[in-house]
């Protein structure tokens, strides 16, 4: 039925019903005024009642001044005895019964009208298709191998990964071949890593260059309120994908459906673990003649369960990382194919200024560089639009004008110029490339650093000046002005997180020595105690070395601002005239000749 009509339908069915409530309201014949069974009596008795029906153990009485009243007699007396001993003309009248229409329509009307409204459910959800009769069907959706296809053209930056699938492109291809020298191929591949980085796209890709259906399902997907709901949709998943093979089944964050069993305490708990053992079994049920692939993605491959990934299952795990420069760059240019780029504009520096930047976040810096160039009217998007955004995205928000008292402005540009250089002098520092004390999102300031390498291993000693770098505002706010403040809060958490990382999972702390101090995660409820896995005695150990670990950074920050006090001074008060200073401005005042 189209919309417009089923709309129409539905107005007329929902007034038809309306009708049929009001009806008997509407017709109602009306009600004489009712009297006492004892004053009519007395009415009687008095001569005052001239006639008189009686309807059953009910009578309508005509009074001589005109009147008219209703009156209903107990069962056990009896009213005619009364009437003829005083002399009231009186008549007896059967009990109205219903008509035979009338009580076809009592009896028909109630079922007509719960079917009237079945059906218009029904038609609203598109017949027996509609959610009612597929409460236990799986909410996967099939995408074909020509809507929406996805090539490895689409995949800039990961070329390890692209390779490591291309293996599966060719035997969804052709699998004879594979077959042929007794080769299985993973029957799961997990793409395993941080938010952004390409998992879903991956997936896609290898379908799209396999042509052949794609399957997409999140792992919520399956755990409902109700027993057995995730078992059942995930055996109609796998019988779909067989029906439609060669293909591939992608379920999307599936740590929500696969985590460890037996370590939750949690009302779904038990749904949950069924819908994962129903997962366990289909993935044990086909072959590799079945042609059905299935690949999984998370964020937490350390939470799930270890029968979902031995071999014969998940066989597979493949870690999809941030990229690196290179791929920065090619990911950058995947997504300025749409966008008007001014010949200004170098990738290859953006790459470089965006270490640690996923394949989304870098699609957000030039959307958002884009949103910045329209806004002011630019006919193309500038490298000040991108610089900008980048700050954008680093700070948590846009520039805020605020005012400041001239206090808070001081102690903003001590905090500042005392990140700006403490880095400066420290030689495992990341170099600055600007510091400004106009505020954004919830910092009133901020440092912007130019990170030269990718590093993916890190000493002892560059941790701590990283960690020396982060304290040096507090530092400065205690050596210029005598006093510290809330403004190193952000600072403080940063610093503490590496330093416990440095005791517990690198071996950093000489006392503890080269042992990592595992803390174990919680049972799933909040206000559980936590199976750290630790004596009380080594946890106190790890606390200790923490804060001597702070403490040592702290002091180390105050020793070179009192050392480098005029240099602060300098990049202090430049900042509280300039607002902003770039890494060469920094550069000069530090050496005294800015």
């Amino acid at each position: 039925m189209p919309p417009p009509q089923r709309g129409l339908a539905m107005a007329l069915f929902l007034g038809l019903l309306l009708l049929v409530f009001l009806l008997p309201l509407l017709v109602r014949p009306p009600q004489e005024p009712s009297v006492p069974y004892s004053q009519f009596l007395a009415d009687v008795r008095a001569g005052q009642v001239a006639y008189a029906r009686v309807i059953g153990a009910a009578a309508e009485a005509y009074y001589r001044d005109g009147r008219r009243a209703v009156v209903v007699a107990p069962s056990q007396h009896h009213l005619g005895t009364e009437l003829l001993r005083y002399g009231v003309r009186h008549e007896y009248l059967p009990v109205r019964g219903r008509s035979l229409w009338g009580s076809l329509l009592s009896a028909l009307l109630p079922g007509a009208l719960l079917l009237g409204l079945l059906w218009m459910l029904l038609s609203r959800q598109g017949g027996t298709h509609g959610p009612i009769f597929t409460f236990t069907r799986s909410r996967a959706q099939l995408y074909s191998q020509d809507e929406h296809r996805v090539t490895m053209k689409d995949v800039a930056g990961l070329a390890e990964v692209k390779e490591e699938l291309w293996e599966v492109v060719d035997f969804l291809r052709h699998p004879d071949r594979y077959l042929a020298l007794g080769a299985r191929i993973p029957r799961g591949i997990l793409l395993a890593g941080p938010p952004g980085t390409g998992k879903t796209l991956l997936a896609r890709a290898v379908a799209g260059e396999a042509g052949v259906p794609f399957f997409f399902v999140s792992g919520s997907d399956f755990v409902e309120l109700f027993a057995g709901v995730g078992a059942a949709r995930v055996r109609d998943l796998f019988e779909r994908a067989r029906q439609n093979a060669p293909c591939i089944v992608f379920i999307d964050e599936i740590d929500a459906v696969g985590r460890q069993r037996g370590v939750s305490l949690g009302g779904g708990a038990e749904e949950r673990e069924q819908t994962l053992n129903q997962l366990l079994v289909e993935m044990d049920g086909f072959g590799p003649r079945d042609g059905v692939v299935v690949m999984a993605a998370t964020n937490r491959a350390d939470v799930l369960d270890r029968a979902l990934l031995r071999p014969g299952r998940f066989d597979r795990v493949i870690q999809v990382d941030p990229p690196d420069r290179r791929g920065r760059e090619e990911i950058l240019r995947v997504h300025a194919r749409n966008k008007r780029l001014d010949p200004s504009v170098d990738l290859e520096q953006v790459a470089r200024l965006t270490v640690g930047f996923t394949g989304a976040d870098l699609a957000n810096l030039l959307n958002e560089a884009a949103l910045l160039a329209a806004r002011r009217r630019r006919p193309a998007i500038g490298m000040a639009e991108i610089e900008e955004a980048l700050e954008r995205i680093l700070t948590g928000g846009p520039e805020r004008r605020r005012r400041l008292s001239h206090r808070e402005r001081e102690r903003v540009a001590f905090h500042e110029a005392g990140h700006a250089v403490v880095s400066r002098k420290l030689p495992g520092a990341e170099p600055v490339q600007k510091v400004s004390i106009i505020p954004r999102g919830r910092a009133g300031g901020y440092v912007l650093y130019r990170p030269e390498l990718d590093r993916l291993v890190r000493s002892r000693e560059e941790m701590l000046d990283r960690i020396t770098g982060l304290l040096a505002g507090r530092a400065a706010e205690e050596v210029a002005l005598g006093e510290v403040s809330t403004g190193a809060a952000g600072n403080l958490e940063q610093a503490t997180e590496l330093a416990r990382r440095m005791v517990t999972e690198w071996g950093m702390d000489p006392e503890l020595g080269p042992v990592c101090v595992e803390e174990r995660g919680d049972l799933g409820l909040p206000g559980l105690a936590v199976d750290r896995g630790i004596s009380e005695r080594t946890a106190a150990a790890v606390d200790t070395a923490v804060r001597r670990l702070i403490g040592h950074c702290y002091q180390r920050a105050v020793l070179l601002l009192t050392r480098h006090r005029d240099a602060l001074e300098r990049v202090a008060r430049a900042l509280l005239e300039r607002e902003t200073l770039s890494g060469r401005e920094l550069d000069a005042l530090i050496q005294g000749t800015g």
